[in-house]
């Protein structure tokens, strides 16, 4: 029986998996990091601490079972962030994370400038505060030594196969994110490469995320407790990772992840471009094409509000006093923006804002109204892919968030279509294994190693009524960002 690991690489822990090739979970292992927020708005940390946590996890997964028997390794990660080395391949600065606004000016540069009708037709998107191009031209701009001395970009889960193999890699699917990518023809765009004032030597080279990398190195293998010749997977954006993890494949499937951040994934075998570029246009895992819209905060609101202004971890019990006569009820609006947005509004200005607070609300109306802001902006992004012309008749669900029964029936109800939870709710972490098993050669493709895992457990499906008053809730919400957007640009230049 072989054994494959799945590397799911966020962005205050790393989940690792063990999983049988029957897709049987073995084990997980769970190890957090630091996060760094120097400034307001930015974000940041070290990737030696990525891979401490990779080196420490991967023994004690392997703990009770016989890691003679591993014979793959795939790793899903946080998308965008800028890790840079040196010629000696050490890392330079911590790396700067996919939700740091501290490129604002140069998103500007790059989308007014320079031009989204040019950025599109060279990269099938346009630039936003969290992808990596502007993060380099920020680099060049505000730490010229730094700059000077990259010898190798690279991708937060490329560090950890870089630190598995000694091979420079990354796949098309998060190098799609970085806006330095002809996504349509999968390869570096070298208008790009031009205008951020970076060589193609200096960037990673170019994987399907199915492909063998490389074997892990032996010293590491050593370390590690893995045997020799265990094959690496180029790996996977945590999105596109997740995506595979639920089957969500080929054309026409459609995934939504409750994470940190919250993404609306939908598969195509077909390249296509939302021609307002408020959804990314990537490639997928699978060797195709995905449309994604990526909110950056979504589960991380819940987290903020439950620990850091209510002080508890009981997230159960403060969404047991929300009972069903609350749902389509509430007079307070959330809006879930507390690192700026993405999709569908690209506003690093945008902030977290409570509307409609009146002498009775309740601390369970505070918890209900960011369950349905993050929902609410959800579907600001399936609208979009309505818009179109995408009919989306349903969606698998994963992440963190989608663990609460309450979050589910409120997020069918505002999407008016039925969620199904896969059996397995490993999201990233399994897409990675399930990339390893290709790469292995367990499998012959993506496809078919989803037809032969991935089985849907439960669905959510929305209720005509409730679905009706969220409706007229949802019309309220859409008028609220635009109401404030002059505010936040004010707000931010005090």
């Amino acid at each position: 029986m072989a054994y494959y690991i799945g590397i799911d690489l966020g962005t205050s822990a790393v989940k690792l998996l063990l999983m049988e090739q029957s897709g049987t979970i073995c084990n997980t292992v769970t190890r957090e990091y630091p996060l760094e927020f120097p400034r307001p708005g930015w974000s940041q940390q070290n990737p030696e601490d990525w891979w401490d946590a990779v080196s420490r996890g991967i023994p004690e997964l392997l703990t009770g079972f016989d890691a003679g028997q591993v014979a793959g390794i795939g790793a899903a990660g946080q998308m965008h962030g800028l890790v840079i080395l040196d010629e000696d391949d050490r890392v330079i600065r911590p790396a700067i994370l996919w939700n740091d606004g501290r490129t604002a000016r140069e998103v500007d540069y790059l989308n007014n400038t320079v031009g989204r009708e040019k950025l599109s037709a060279r990269t099938a998107n346009i630039a936003f505060a969290g992808f990596t191009a502007p993060k380099l031209l920020w680099l060049r701009e505000h730490e010229p030594e730094h700059f000077g001395r990259i010898a190798k970009i690279m991708l937060p889960k490329d560090y950890i196969n870089y630190r598995l193999t000694g091979v420079h890699c990354t796949d098309f699917s998060d190098a799609s994110g970085m806006l330095l990518l002809d996504v349509k023809n999968r390869r570096w765009s070298r208008e790009m490469l031009d205008l951020c004032a970076v060589r193609e030597e200096q960037m990673p080279r170019l994987f399907e995320s199915f492909d063998c990398v490389g074997t892990v190195r032996n010293d590491v293998a050593g370390a590690l407790g893995l045997p020799d010749g265990v094959r690496v997977a180029a790996g996977a954006g945590d999105n596109a990772a997740a995506a595979v993890g639920t089957g969500v494949v080929g054309q026409g499937g459609c995934n939504i992840s409750l994470g940190t951040s919250g993404t609306v994934f939908i598969s195509s075998g077909r390249f296509g471009v939302d021609r307002n570029n408020a959804l990314h246009a990537f490639a997928h895992a699978d060797g195709g094409y995905h449309l994604m819209g990526c909110m950056l905060s979504a589960a991380s609101c819940n987290k903020w509000l439950m620990e850091d202004i209510f002080h508890t971890t009981d997230y159960a019990g403060e969404q047991a006093a929300i009972g069903q006569d609350r749902l389509g009820e509430n007079h307070v609006y959330f809006l879930p923006y507390l690192m700026g947005e993405r999709s569908p509004i690209n506003d690093t200005n945008a902030r977290g804002t409570f509307l409609g607070l009146t002498m009775d609300t309740a601390r369970a109306d505070l918890t209900q109204a960011v369950l349905e802001g993050v929902a609410f902006a959800i579907r600001d992004s399936v609208e979009v892919a309505r818009s179109l012309g995408l009919e989306i008749r349903s969606s698998r669900l994963c992440g963190g968030g989608a663990k609460s029964p309450l979050w589910r029936r409120i997020l069918a109800n505002v999407l008016n279509i039925p969620l199904e939870s896969p059996a397995s709710e490993q999201g990233p972490g399994m897409g990675g294994a399930m990339l390893a098993m290709v790469a292995a050669g367990a499998c012959p493709d993506v496809g078919a190693v989803c037809d032969a895992l991935v089985s849907v457990a439960s669905v959510t499906a929305p209720e005509p009524e409730l679905a009706e008053k969220y409706e007229k809730r949802y019309a309220h919400f859409r008028k609220i960002y635009p109401a404030c957007r002059e505010l936040f640009a004010s707000l931010a230049e005090e």
